[in-house]
């Protein structure tokens, strides 16, 4: 009997339920957005309600464009926005508000008040992560300590803690299964990522009770299995979980130390294997947990771009002048060059490797000529300066440059985009026949964890290119172009 995956990608801005074969070709797929809110500037929350009505549409509608039967799903592998911060009921599973999303700068405040207390060097040490807002130990903290009652129903053992990996899978499992995995645990502040578990020093310093965490566990393994779902039987193994850009990594077959990928989604994240040393960043990344497969860990460097995606959905939605976001690449192409325009999409703050919470987004060198199409091509440089900035820490910390760089994610299918990173970066970049790898990803991780795939040559196996991009720009121009983004840069970073 043919054995099935299905994969669960919760996204940001929706969710997608794909089906693989044996053979990890994508049989079928549907994708259910889900509302934004924005309850002040800064702030942004998702309704857990909305999230998992998104993901229980998209199952039914996938298997159908497969047909494929749930019950021959071999395995369940999910992938998640990373960060994304929730606080359930232990008893009946409700949310005590709304998830504070990975994008919220609500705790920046809190994040200077830490490190102007000296706690900074503490939380990279133990966590290889920055203090900033983007992570999820400060919005826990922030739900404990606003709402009414919160942290003493914590101390009560009373709720639980989750990013949404684990809220997909103690919904799978009918409340049953209240677990992580490494690579998700690893962006909350919290945990210590050489010793592979949660940090109790880390937890007194935001309050954190131990009882409100959940079991932290490896990328590749069954955790249980489903329970009481409308579309899906009961006893389908749940057996891998990544954060989407650790999916990535694995969906991207980075396997051996030194090689990467960026994913371009509603933010953009370039991520080096870096083995088995979890390798320090004296350039402004992060250093983190890839994956953890057999009790083995493998690690890596991050750096974080989050505003990506978004920014061309910022074109549509606010500036109006695109209708969709497939039509920015069009539009960019009606010129040359952006003639010296230059987008800084800091919205949301800049992420790597400056970690500016307080940045704007800043549109600099405009003239009376200025147009739209200006305005698109400079938006998608933008985010390709964003990942060359990235890319030369990276280089600075490893040790080595970057050969190579596969890519995947939405926006990976704009060719202009992906043409101009190849010049900024002066390497040739593959992108995949299926761009969906965070996807792929968690699929592969679960099918590992029941034996569809033997090993990790076995999944490399099934990795097709679908074209690669060579760099084919000067030195002056390149060097020309990255010195008008560093003086934007700079601006955008003194508006705060």
């Amino acid at each position: 009997m043919a054995r099935f995956l299905l994969a669960i990608d919760q996204g940001t801005t929706g969710s997608t339920a794909l089906v693989l074969s044996e053979q990890a070709e994508v049989i079928g797929r549907a994708t259910r957005e889900f509302p934004q809110h924005f309850p002040e500037p800064g702030l942004v929350e998702h309704e857990v309600s909305e999230i998992w009505a998104s993901v229980l549409d998209s199952i039914p509608e996938a298997l159908r464009a497969a047909s494929v039967k749930a019950a021959d799903c071999a395995a369940i592998g999910i992938t998640n926005q990373r960060e994304t911060t929730v606080v359930w009921e232990r008893a009946g599973g409700k949310p005590i508000h709304r998830a504070i999303v990975w994008q919220d700068r609500r705790t920046a405040a809190r994040c200077a008040e830490l490190a102007a207390a000296g706690l900074e060097p503490l939380f990279r040490e133990r966590t290889g992560l920055v203090l900033d807002p983007y992570f999820s130990g400060t919005k826990l903290e922030w739900l404990l300590d606003h709402v009414p009652g919160a942290r003493a129903r914590a101390d009560r053992g009373e709720l639980c803690f989750g990013t949404i990996d684990c809220v997909i899978a103690n919904k799978l499992s009918a409340g049953a299964l209240h677990k992580t995995d490494a690579s998700n645990a690893s962006r909350t502040l919290l945990y210590d990522i050489r010793r592979g578990q949660w940090d109790p020093e880390l937890l007194a310093k935001l309050r954190v009770p131990a009882s409100v965490l959940p079991e932290v566990c490896g990328n590749s393994e069954v955790y249980g299995h489903t329970r009481g779902l409308s579309v899906l039987p009961d006893g389908i193994p749940i057996a891998g979980m990544a954060g989407d850009q650790q999916a990535a990594l694995f969906g991207q077959t980075c396997f051996a130390v030194g090689e990467a990928k960026c994913t371009y989604g509603t933010g953009a994240f370039l991520l080096m294997n870096t083995g088995a040393e979890a390798m320090r960043s004296t350039n402004g990344l992060l250093t983190t947990v890839a994956w953890k497969i057999g009790g083995q860990t493998t690690y890596a460097l991050e750096g974080s771009a989050f505003v990506a995606g978004s920014a061309v959905q910022w074109l549509r939605d606010q500036l109006g002048i695109i209708r969709s976001a497939s039509e920015v690449e069009a539009l960019a192409r009606k010129v040359d060059s952006s003639q010296g325009v230059v987008f800084v999409p800091a919205l949301t703050g800049l992420g790597a490797p400056h970690w500016d919470p307080n940045a704007r987004g800043l549109i600099y060198g405009l003239t009376r000529g200025s147009s739209a199409a200006h305005i698109a091509r400079a938006t998608l440089e933008g985010i390709a300066f964003q990942i060359a900035e990235l890319a030369q820490a990276m280089a600075a910390d490893a040790g080595r440059p970057l050969r190579r760089l596969r890519v995947d994610g939405g926006a990976a299918n704009n060719a202009l985009l992906m043409q101009f990173q190849a010049d900024l970066l002066d390497v040739e970049i593959d992108r995949p026949s299926c761009v969906e790898t965070t996807a792929l990803g968690a699929a592969y991780l679960a099918g590992l964890a029941v034996g569809v795939f033997r090993n990790t040559d076995a999944v490399a196996k099934v990795h097709h290119v679908e074209r690669s991009f060579a760099p084919a720009m000067s030195t002056a121009d390149r060097e020309q172009h990255s010195k008008r983004w560093r003086d934007a840069v700079r601006r955008a970073r003194s508006q705060a």
